[in-house]
């Protein structure tokens, strides 16, 4: 019953710009945090951004000032605006949302290259 659906992810020049989205439903949204997790071949999964249910944020440094976290709660929706897309934001973006369990969606291809 429980979803979470990223959408938004594609290709995109170095220097461009993205908007994911992740969807949820069966779980009450406003009552979880929500994390945006990336993954780039032969990696480990890369906490990216993290918004809490009183809307604080938190960023990796790799991403801090390029990307934004959001919510609208009305919309069981959670958005990670990128700007500035290096080569290196390259991966599967995953959308978890947690509160005593977690969820995870099942990730969106983000691709940056000339």
């Amino acid at each position: 019953q429980v979803q979470l659906v990223e959408s938004g992810g594609g290709s995109v020049q170095p220097g461009g710009s993205l908007t994911l989205s992740c969807a949820a439903s069966g779980i009450i949204f406003s009552t979880y945090t929500i994390k945006w997790y990336r993954q780039a071949p032969g990696k480990e999964r890369e906490l990216v951004a993290t918004i809490t249910t009183n809307d604080s944020t938190y960023y990796a440094d790799s991403v801090k000032g390029r990307f934004t976290i959001s919510r609208d709660n009305a919309k069981n929706t959670a958005y990670l605006q990128m700007n500035s897309l290096k080569p290196e934001d390259t991966a599967v973006y995953y959308c978890y949302a947690t509160y005593w369990k977690g969820y995870w969606g099942q990730g969106t291809q983000v691709t940056v290259s000339s």
